[in-house]
C-alpha cells in the first residue's frame, strides 16, 4: 500500500512538473511567434508601405503601446534622453541652472526662475527674459510644438561644465524692452532639494524638502542640526508635492530619528532579485524630538516611505490630506544602443507590513482605465503602539486638513501667462524688497492685476457651462427640454460669465499665486515657500500639535480598550 501511494505522488509530481514545462514552453513559444509577427508586419510595411515610414517613430510608437500596457513609470529612454533620467535620479546636470517654458505672447521660451547662486542667476539673468538666441544660434519654433520646442532650447542651454556661451535675451522694461546679452560660463548644476529652512515658532523648526535626490539625507541632517543649535525643540518637515526619488535616501532620512537596525522597508517583486529590505544604517541624530510631517495628495513615493514609516513606528504626528498612493519600485535596465527601460520591479511595504499602492494597473477596466482602491477593500494594519492604519490607499494623516481646491479661473490665469506677466511688470514697478514680510497684494496692486487681465480679452472654460450644456442635450434627447426650457433659461442667466465678478469672487487664491511668483522673483524657491506659510493651515496645525505635549503624544498612542 505504501508503495503504491509512493508511486501515486511521484505520478503527481511528474505530472505537475510536466505541466508546468508545457506552461513554460507555450509562454516561449508565444513571446517568439508575436516578436516574429511584429518583425514582419514592420519589414512589410516599410517594403510595400505607399509613403516611406519613419522607422524610429514607428518603433518607438510600438514600444510606448507595449509600455502603456504596464504602469505610468515603466519608461523607455532612448539614447538622447537618458541624461533626463540622470538628472531626475541625481538631481544633476551642467547647464546654466534657470527653468525655463513656452511664452505664448512672443511665441518663444523665457526664463521663468533662474537658481540662486548658479551660473544664469549669476551672469544677471532674471524670470521674465524671452530667450532670442543661444550660442549664436537663433531659437525660433517654427514647426515644432511647443513642447519640442522648450526641449530644444533647453538642450542648447546644457552643455559641459566649463564651456561658455552668449545668451540673447529680450528683457522687458516698464514701457518699452531692450536686448541684452549675458556671457555664461556653464557647470555643474544640482538642485537644492532644502530650498528653505527656519523657525516658524519660538521653539518649532520648519524645513521644506522638494525631491529625495543623491545624498539629500546630507541635507537634511545638516539642516535638522542647524535648527536645533537655533532652539528647535521639535520639526516639522514638509513632504507636500514632494513626488519622490530615491529609495535608499528616505530610509537614510528616516533614520535621522530612529535607531539603527530598524527594518524600514521590505520589497517583494516576481523575481528573487528584486526582493529586499532596508534598514537604517547608521546612529540616528534624535530619537526623542516630537515631530509633524506634511503631506498632500503630492505626495509620493519616497515621500511616502518617510511619512509612512515615521507613521508606523509612531514616531511623527503626519497632517494635511491623504497622499498620492505609489507603492512601487523601479529599477533602471540597460538596452541596446545606450537606451534605457525604467521598469517596475517590485512593490515596497513600511513597518506595519501595509503596501500603500492605491492603484492596481493590472485590473483595468474595460475602457482601459485604472481606478484607486476603494476602502472597503483595503486592509487594517497596526502601528508599533497599536494604532490602526490602513494598506491601499496612501498614507491617512493623523490629523487630516480640508484642502483648498484651486478655482478653475486660476488654472487659465496662469495658462495664458497673466500671472508670470504681473509679476515681472511688478518687479519693474518695485526694483528693491527688503525681505518676504513686506511683500503683500494690496487692493490697489490687485487691481492694476484686473486691469491687465480685461486689456488682454482674457477668456477661460467655465466647469458650469460645461455641464449645463451638456445637461441641455441630454434633456433634450429624453424629451425633458419643452417642459424645462424656462429654468435652463434662468440658469443661464444666473451662471452667466461676468469676469468681474470671478475676479473678485476667487481674489483671495488669485493674490496668494501672484504674491508666490512674486515672492520668487526677489527670493528664489526659497522665497516662494516662505511666503506659502504666511497663510498655511497645514502649518498651523503642526504648530499647534507639537507646542501641546499631551495632544502628541495620545495621538501617537494606542486607544485605550474599553473594561468590561
Amino acid at each position: 500500500m505504501n508503495t503504491k501511494k509512493s508511486l501515486l505522488v511521484t505520478f503527481v509530481v511528474l505530472l505537475g512538473l510536466g505541466l508546468s514545462s508545457f506552461k513554460d514552453d507555450d509562454r516561449n513559444f508565444q513571446i517568439a511567434k508575436n516578436l516574429d509577427i511584429f518583425n514582419s508586419i514592420f519589414k512589410e510595411l516599410d517594403m510595400f508601405y505607399v509613403d516611406t515610414i519613419d522607422p524610429e517613430k514607428m518603433i518607438e510608437t510600438g514600444v510606448n503601446g507595449m509600455l502603456s500596457l504596464t504602469d505610468p513609470y515603466t519608461e523607455y529612454y532612448p539614447d538622447e534622453e537618458v541624461g533626463s533620467l540622470k538628472e531626475m535620479i541625481t538631481g544633476k546636470y551642467g547647464g546654466i541652472g534657470a527653468a525655463i517654458r513656452y511664452y505664448k505672447a512672443k511665441d518663444r521660451i523665457a526664463i521663468v526662475e533662474p537658481t540662486e547662486g548658479m551660473p544664469a542667476a549669476e551672469a544677471g539673468v532674471k524670470a521674465g527674459d524671452i530667450i532670442l538666441s543661444v550660442g549664436g544660434k537663433d531659437m525660433v519654433r517654427g514647426t515644432m510644438k511647443p513642447q519640442e520646442f522648450s526641449s530644444k532650447v533647453s538642450e542648447a542651454l546644457r552643455g559641459e561644465p566649463g564651456t561658455s556661451f552668449i545668451l540673447k535675451v529680450l528683457r522687458p522694461l516698464k514701457n518699452d524692452s531692450t536686448v541684452m546679452e549675458f556671457k555664461i560660463t556653464r557647470k555643474n548644476i544640482r538642485t537644492n532639494p532644502v530650498p528653505y529652512y527656519g523657525m516658524v515658532h519660538d521653539s518649532v523648526g520648519y524645513l521644506s524638502l522638494t525631491g529625495f535626490t543623491d545624498n539629500c539625507a546630507k541635507d537634511v541632517k545638516k539642516a535638522f542640526i542647524d535648527l536645533k543649535e537655533r532652539g528647535a525643540r521639535s520639526m516639522i518637515i514638509d513632504l507636500r508635492d514632494n513626488g519622490g526619488g530615491s529609495l535608499q535616501e528616505a530610509v537614510d532620512i528616516v533614520n535621522l530619528f530612529v535607531p539603527k537596525g530598524q527594518e524600514i522597508v521590505v520589497t517583494k517583486g516576481k523575481l528573487r532579485q528584486a526582493a529586499g529590505s532596508y534598514k537604517t544604517a547608521n546612529e540616528p541624530v534624535d530619537t526623542e524630538i516630537p515631530l509633524a510631517v506634511l503631506v498632500n495628495g503630492g505626495s509620493a513615493s519616497a515621500s511616502e516611505i518617510t511619512s509612512g514609516s515615521l507613521q508606523d513606528l509612531d514616531r511623527a504626528v503626519i497632517v494635511g490630506t491623504r497622499t498620492y498612493g505609489k507603492g512601487l519600485v523601479q529599477t533602471t535596465r540597460p538596452l541596446p544602443y545606450n537606451g534605457t527601460l525604467k521598469v517596475t520591479t517590485s512593490k515596497y511595504y513600511i513597518p506595519s507590513g501595509r503596501c500603500i499602492q492605491a492603484i492596481d494597473y493590472a485590473k483595468k477596466n474595460a475602457d482601459g482605465s485604472v481606478a484607486r482602491i476603494p476602502d472597503s477593500l483595503t486592509t487594517v494594519f497596526h502601528t508599533a503602539a497599536g494604532r490602526e492604519v490602513r494598506d491601499g490607499g496612501g498614507i491617512r494623516p493623523d490629523i487630516e486638513v480640508k484642502g483648498d481646491k484651486l478655482p478653475n479661473i486660476l488654472f487659465y490665469l496662469m495658462n495664458d501667462d497673466l500671472i508670470f506677466d504681473y509679476a515681472t511688470q511688478y518687479c519693474l514697478d518695485h526694483p528693491s524688497l527688503t525681505d518676504i514680510d513686506s511683500l503683500v497684494i494690496t487692493d490697489a496692486d490687485y487691481a492694476g492685476f484686473k486691469e491687465l487681465v480685461k486689456s488682454r480679452d482674457f477668456k477661460y472654460d467655465r466647469e458650469s457651462e460645461k455641464i449645463l450644456k451638456t445637461l441641455k442635450e441630454v434633456a433634450e434627447f429624453e424629451g425633458y427640454m419643452d417642459g424645462a426650457s424656462e429654468e435652463f433659461k434662468a440658469l443661464e442667466k444666473k451662471l452667466n460669465h461676468n469676469l468681474d465678478r470671478d475676479l473678485d469672487y476667487f481674489a483671495k487664491p488669485i493674490k496668494e499665486q501672484l504674491a508666490e511668483e512674486i515672492a520668487t522673483r526677489y527670493f528664489y524657491q526659497k522665497g516662494a515657500v516662505m511666503q506659502r506659510l504666511k497663510d498655511d493651515d497645514d502649518l498651523k496645525k503642526a504648530i499647534e500639535v507639537l507646542t501641546n505635549p499631551e495632544k502628541y503624544k495620545l495621538i501617537l498612542s494606542a486607544p485605550q480598550v474599553a473594561q468590561k
